[in-house]
């Protein structure tokens, strides 16, 4: 099993930032990929950003330059960096890791985190 935590949300006036970070423990491998997904009520949950251990990443469209993902593969550490936070993007953040390749089979596994809220308002 793997455990995530999620900290750094919270409240931020429209343009401003906040950095999150998760930190995997248990039967965690830094070959996972790990990633940002966010929902709101009634919408489904989209992803955010991703990293993989070699530092490539993909970002969700609406990000457009203004999230920065990354990762320390020594402390199992995956942070997301949000500047110029708008209102649309409030939302619970949660934290993932995709641990279904390279690993001992029994630990093959998608895990989430328990979800931390963002929301931006003036």
């Amino acid at each position: 099993q793997v455990r995530l935590v999620e900290s750094g949300g919270g409240l931020v006036q429209p343009g401003g930032s906040l950095r999150l970070s998760c930190a995997a423990s248990g039967n965690f491998f830094s070959v996972a990929a790990m990633a940002w997904y966010r929902q709101v009520p009634g919408k489904s949950r989209e992803l955010v950003a991703v990293i993989v251990k070699d530092g490539r990443t993909r970002y969700g469209d609406f990000v457009e330059g203004r999230f920065t993902i990354s990762r320390d593969n020594d402390k199992n550490i995956c942070d997301l960096q949000m500047d110029n936070l708008k209102p649309e993007d409030t939302a619970v953040y949660y934290c993932n890791v995709d641990q279904r390749v390279g690993v001992p089979r029994e630990f093959e596994n998608i895990y989430w985190g328990q979800g931390i809220q963002v929301t931006v308002s003036s």
